[in-house]
């Protein structure tokens, strides 16, 4: 049995075994390699001091700071005289405050004397409105000759992402242990790229990363660490298109007069030039004998579902079947009708009265009676019905097709790779694949995240849809404002036009059971109500701003027939205001809709509040959306509600998302910044290097698909990709 490799090595073998648990419970550290790859955050010089101003709140932190001022108060606790130590730091401009609590506190922190400086580790939270560290750890800085600081070789002190149960110095204590096996990483670069773009070799690296003597060191370690994510990543989406270019498929052409002509003909407005353009790159794709895999990504109303409706007439005309996969049930409804009403007698194939070459459009989900869901499945193995739309009720096992040509998956962040690839396996053949998100997403991150899809954009409105102004309602600072929203409300309405009011959380039984069972933790803050409730707000709005106008009330958790019911007499204009959960995010379309109240607005992403913006301006009378917020003025949670209200550019919204909530596991089903796969390469600001990093992989791939000649790089590639993200990968 060969030796295992250094960087494989458990780091229980070379750290003691409590800093090993703490390492491996708290930051998911577990061998050498990774903690090698564990990168300091950012670097501070021995005697610069951090900007204490630009904290973030309820964050834990490292500092450099130096001591102003210390006092022991002494005051009458619960338990008796108990004494506390504050300690002021300042960085010359902004001041921090530490408070240590119990008897004799001051014995232990006798060294925090004013001057000092040190390194300090802690949660910010406000207290007084002034910003303060609870017994936050610390390490001191005595100066060049003092041991801790050496440790630290030269100038540059890296800090790294800590916890409370591992502050920064002691990971960087963790990494001199280790650091010398960097000597024997395996280099996943070949070496004519390596040589090629000037890049240094891992293991230098690795040493620079941690280590550095100056700000080039740093710049040199990154450049190179970027390149590492990028290609490797680059080379594992481009094998995953080079394998799909090996799946046979049945080419879709649509007939010359057919189902598609005769959708056509009947259409009353003519396509934008965006929807043309995407429209012939899909029909190029299903002519093929391989599976299209393409991502169809757009602003909100621009039209994306008239494109995927061609593409599914365009493969009925050719003989087979298309399924269209939707998130919820009023969404999959919202699309059936929207579809059957589009085609006209078209949709009525087979039926009295329909069209000679139209075809049947079911409609498939879980809440169906038994006698329609019975009829559905016929119309499907039979191949009576050319078109399905339904949720991932599609999916079960008993549904089979007579030929399934196309799969249109909508939204696809809402499925799981197992639900999409459950259905492209009910075809004879792999069918083609086309993926709507109507979230635009920068070029990068689709070159990243959907980097073995082809990418089509729609970035233009139809004709006729109107502008949205959107304003922020600072509910707390200016109560006034709030009551201005509402009647800004019935205005609309007495103008003809309804309002959504959105709510973040339902309100009902089942959110009372679980508020109930859920333990306040330490950190909760007693001020922090739960967001508010849409079956409140409703009732509140009946009785009181809104009192006399027709409300209804929807959410996911209404019978699909009564979330149905309520959507229909919305849309027919018997309902004024519909207040809703994020059920109506996506899909919903109702042009006589003008208004929007978005309450506790700081509780949505950047990207979410795009989609629920788009609900309104989709008539000729223009849009309204106002951003409810009790947040404070200068807190980021307004910033970033100020920078949704200050662009409709859908793309240039989810750059301000990304850039806040980083870019999530890029390759697994997380999509959170707290699981980034990506260490020092950000999708946003390295474009350059992933355009090129793809350019690399696509060639090498293309002369050496196995990587036979690259074992360096398939190590590389064996570790980035997880049992779970290879199983990902290969079905995604």
């Amino acid at each position: 049995m060969g030796r295992v490799p250094a960087l494989d090595e458990p780091l229980k073998k070379h750290l003691g075994p409590a800093t090993a648990k703490v390492l491996a419970e708290a930051l998911d550290l577990h061998t050498v390699g990774d903690l090698l790859h564990h990168y300091p955050r950012r670097y501070t010089e021995r005697g610069e001091l951090t900007t204490l101003s630009e904290l973030p709140l309820d964050e834990h932190v490292t500092v450099v700071a130096q001591v102003a001022d210390a006092r022991v108060h002494t005051f009458n606790g619960a338990k008796g005289r108990t004494q506390r130590l504050e300690v002021t730091l300042t960085d010359g401009y902004g001041r921090l405050q530490l408070v240590f609590f119990g008897n004799g506190v001051h014995k232990p922190h006798h060294d925090l004397l004013p001057g000092t400086r040190a390194m300090f580790s802690g949660k910010v939270s406000l207290f007084n409105r002034r910003l303060q560290l609870a017994h936050p750890a610390y390490e001191l800085l005595r100066g060049d000759g003092d041991v801790a600081v050496d440790t630290w070789a030269g100038a540059l002190i890296p800090i790294y992402p800590a916890t409370t149960k591992m502050e920064s110095w002691k990971i960087a204590k963790a990494v001199d242990s280790v650091l010398p096996f960097a000597a024997e990483a395996v280099d996943p670069l070949p070496g004519t790229l390596r040589e090629g773009r000037g890049l240094a070799g891992l293991p230098e690296a690795l040493t620079l990363i941690h280590r550095p003597r100056t700000k080039a060191d740093v710049a040199a370690a990154r450049d190179r660490l970027k390149w590492d994510e990028a290609f490797v990543l680059q080379v594992a989406l481009a094998r995953r298109r080079h394998a799909d270019t090996q799946l046979p498929a049945v080419p879709r052409r649509p007939a010359a007069d057919g189902l598609l002509t005769a959708f056509d003909a009947k259409l009353p407005f003519t396509l934008t030039e965006g929807q043309n353009k995407v429209s012939e790159e899909i029909f190029d794709d299903l002519a093929t004998d391989h599976p299209m895999h393409r991502l169809l990504q757009g602003e909100v109303g621009s039209g994306k579902t008239m494109v995927a409706l061609r593409a599914m007439l365009a493969v009925v005309d050719a003989g087979g079947q298309a399924a269209m996969l939707a998130p919820t049930e009023v969404l999959a409804q919202q699309h059936h009708r929207s579809v059957t009403e589009m085609m006209g007698e078209l949709a009525e194939g087979g039926m009295l009265g329909g069209a000679d070459q139209g075809t049947k459009v079911v409609l498939l989900t879980g809440s169906m009676g038994a006698a329609a869901r019975r009829q559905a499945l016929l119309d499907l193995v039979t191949g009576e019905a050319g078109i399905v739309i339904g949720t991932h009720a599609l999916i079960e096992d008993k549904v089979g097709f007579h030929d399934l040509g196309l799969v249109v998956v909508d939204e696809q962040h809402r499925f799981g790779v197992e639900q999409r690839d459950a259905l492209r396996g009910k075809g004879k053949q792999p069918p083609h694949l086309l993926v709507m998100t109507a979230t635009p997403i920068p070029r990068t991150v689709a070159m990243t995240v959907f980097g073995d899809l082809e990418t089509s954009v729609l970035d233009q409105l139809p004709a006729g849809r109107s502008p949205i102004a959107s304003h922020v309602v600072p509910a707390a600072d200016k109560p006034h404002f709030l009551a201005r929203a509402w009647e800004r409300v019935r205005e609309e309405v007495e103008g003809g036009h309804q309002a959504y009011v959105v709510c973040p959380r339902i309100g009902d039984e089942e959110d009372r059971k679980k508020a109930a069972k859920r333990k306040p933790s330490a950190e909760d803050d007693a001020e922090k109500r739960p967001p508010l409730a849409v079956l409140d707000v409703a009732e509140q709005l009946r009785a009181g701003p809104l009192a006399g106008l027709r409300i209804a009330a929807l959410h996911g958790r209404m019978h699909p027939d009564d979330k149905d019911e309520v959507m229909r007499r919305f849309a027919a204009g018997d309902l004024d205001v519909l207040v809703a959960t994020t059920v109506i995010e996506v899909g919903v379309n109702v042009p006589n809709a003008t208004a929007m109240v978005i309450m506790d607005a700081d509780r949505f992403g950047v990207s979410q509040l795009h989609q629920l913006r788009g609900r309104v301006g989709r008539g000729s009378a223009p849009g309204l959306c106002l951003l409810v917020t009790e947040m404070p003025e200068a807190s980021p949670a307004r910033q970033r509600l100020g920078a949704v209200a200050a662009t409709l550019d859908g793309f240039e919204l989810s750059r301000i998302d990304l850039e806040q909530r980083r870019e999530g596991d890029v390759l697994g089903q997380a999509q959170s910044g707290a699981r980034s796969s990506l260490r020092v390469l950000t999708v946003i600001d390295d474009e350059e290097v992933i355009a090129a990093a793809r350019e690399e992989a696509t060639a090498l791939v293309l002369a050496d698909p196995d990587l036979e000649a690259h074992p360096g790089l398939r190590t590389a590639l064996d570790a980035l990709l997880s049992e779970e993200r290879e199983e990902y990968l290969e079905k995604g």
